[in-house]
């Protein structure tokens, strides 16, 4: 593969983060996988070779439920990333969790129901079990901590990502119970992004931003528009850490994750 179009880092940019400057490049690039082709942007930040890439596609327009998320990150894997970054909007399920305030993922729940493509493994002889005792990487968790104090940022070092279909919010009732069940925040794009992630052996760290309280918890209804604007608040700050972030990680460092097994139809993409 020509190098200038490989990657150690990704950023995957969720709405409100359709675009991240660079500091060279960037070049684009579509990149073909069996599950479709998928576009991404290539260059370098703070010296490390790095790959953008626009979760709902250019122009924000693919919805949650439609998302590639097969392509995407089989496009990663082939282009050579080791560890991906990536942004949701959330709603917030407690009241101590503010529009405004960052929340570093541990965890999640997948209550997504409308078969999104969960998993690279899914032909018969392909029977494959991944470990997610630790959901998000570690690794990536560290340093991504050590960035926000590295800028005096305030990040919530926890939280639990409860995953819906969508496009719809959720109900009052719903809210009620997802924070019955521990979790903290409710977005619709983070599963299966981060299970297909460690399936093919990508460190992956989740960063939300929580963009309005839950449904009930508020006394006026959601708009789309709230949430990309609350996003466009956080911007600078959200920039801020994940480049940090990138200039502090060493990519090749990091210790395998995953099953250990090529992706079917990727078998020439390096594994971890």
């Amino acid at each position: 593969m020509d190098t200038n179009r490989t990657a150690e880092v990704a950023i995957i940019g969720g709405t409100g983060v359709g675009q991240f400057p660079l500091d060279t490049g960037p070049e684009e690039v579509t990149v073909p996988t069996p599950w479709g082709e998928t576009t991404v942007q290539i260059g370098t930040l703070r010296g490390r070779r790095t790959a953008f890439l626009a979760r709902h596609g250019a122009g924000h327009r693919l919805p949650p439920h439609r998302i590639p998320f097969r392509a995407n990150l089989a496009a990663l894997k082939r282009l050579g990333v080791r560890a991906a970054l990536a942004t949701t909007a959330v709603g917030g399920l407690r009241a101590d969790l503010r529009p405004g305030t960052l929340v570093l993922l541990d965890d999640f729940i997948d209550f997504t129901k409308n078969g999104r493509g969960t998993t690279f493994f899914d032909t018969p002889g392909q029977v494959v079990h991944t470990d997610f005792t630790a959901p998000y990487s570690a690794e990536l968790r560290t340093g991504v901590q050590e960035a926000a104090r590295n800028l005096n940022l305030s990040l919530r070092p926890g939280g639990t990502y409860l995953c819906a279909d969508g496009p719809r919010y959720e109900t009052p009732a719903e809210v009620r119970l997802f924070a019955s069940w521990g979790a903290d925040v409710v977005g619709m794009t983070g599963v299966p992004e981060a299970t297909l992630a460690r399936e093919a052996g990508i460190h992956y760290a989740g960063i939300s931003l929580v963009t309005n309280p839950g449904a009930g918890l508020s006394p006026t209804p959601l708009t789309h528009a709230e949430v990309e604007e609350a996003m466009r608040a956080a911007l600078p700050d959200l920039r801020s850490l994940l480049t940090e972030t990138v200039a502090g990680l060493d990519a090749g460092t990091l210790p395998p994750v995953g099953p250990g097994v090529p992706l079917p139809g990727l078998e020439d993409a390096r594994y971890g």
